[in-house]
């Protein structure tokens, strides 16, 4: 680096450390100014500054243990690894038609089968009460282990092109549901999500951490 660059780059140095030694004047004389009003002592004031001081400490507790605590990647690997034998081989194009009443799914079913039956989609956007209604019930490309068992395990028994002649109950209701297509599942190099996997335990791990402190502290939380 040239001299005269070195220079510059001293000199907008010392004008962001000026700027920032303004900002913290500034901060500090309105906070003076504050207390001279004996604003701070205002109930909601001192509960604004309570709370302001636990979000403190709070994130002071996330960083420590994030800090200290380590995803093993042996761990991590049992993960992928878990999660791709839960994904299966392939990967399935879904519509369905889900409704609360056993008998109404049962007669869409037959409706289904009869000669002039109405199109798929079209029932779907009639008596789904699912979002995926105005789009005729479709549900993309799944993954059966991204739902419900008693709804995977009717999706991969279906033929391209068949729906369940019999409806499938699942802890949402009963389901009609159609298999458009299937292809074998790309399933993510481990090196790609890696990173992802080992943050997801890293998110559970705290989850449990912060459970575990609950379980042992009495706490009392005020009404809103």
């Amino acid at each position: 680096m040239r001299r005269d660059q070195a220079a510059r780059g001293e000199r907008e140095q010392v004008a962001s450390d000026a700027e920032v030694r303004d900002i913290l004047a500034n901060i500090e004389v309105l906070a003076q100014a504050a207390e001279a009003k004996g604003l701070d002592k205002r109930p909601d004031v001192q509960a604004l500054l309570a709370l302001q001081r636990k979000e403190v400490l709070v994130r002071l507790v996330q960083d420590d243990f994030l800090g200290s605590h380590v995803i093993d990647d042996a761990r991590v690997r049992a993960e992928y690894d878990k999660a791709k034998a839960e994904a299966g081989g392939n990967e399935y194009l879904a519509r369905h038609i889900l409704v609360d009443d056993e008998t109404l799914a049962r007669d869409l079913s037959a409706r289904l089968g009869a000669k002039d039956a109405p199109p798929f989609e079209e029932l779907a956007r009639q008596h789904s009460r699912d979002s995926s209604a105005e789009d005729g019930g479709s549900l993309g490309w799944l993954v059966p282990g991204n739902v419900v068992p008693e709804f995977a395990q009717a999706l991969v028994a279906l033929e391209k092109g068949a729906y369940t002649t019999l409806p499938v109950r699942s802890p949402f209701g009963w389901h009609i549901i159609l298999l458009e297509d299937k292809r074998a599942l790309e399933f993510p190099d481990y090196d790609r999500v890696k990173a992802e996997i080992a943050r997801q335990l890293m998110q559970q791990d705290f989850r449990r951490h912060v459970e575990a402190l609950r379980r042992a502290a009495r706490v009392e939380v005020p009404a809103p």
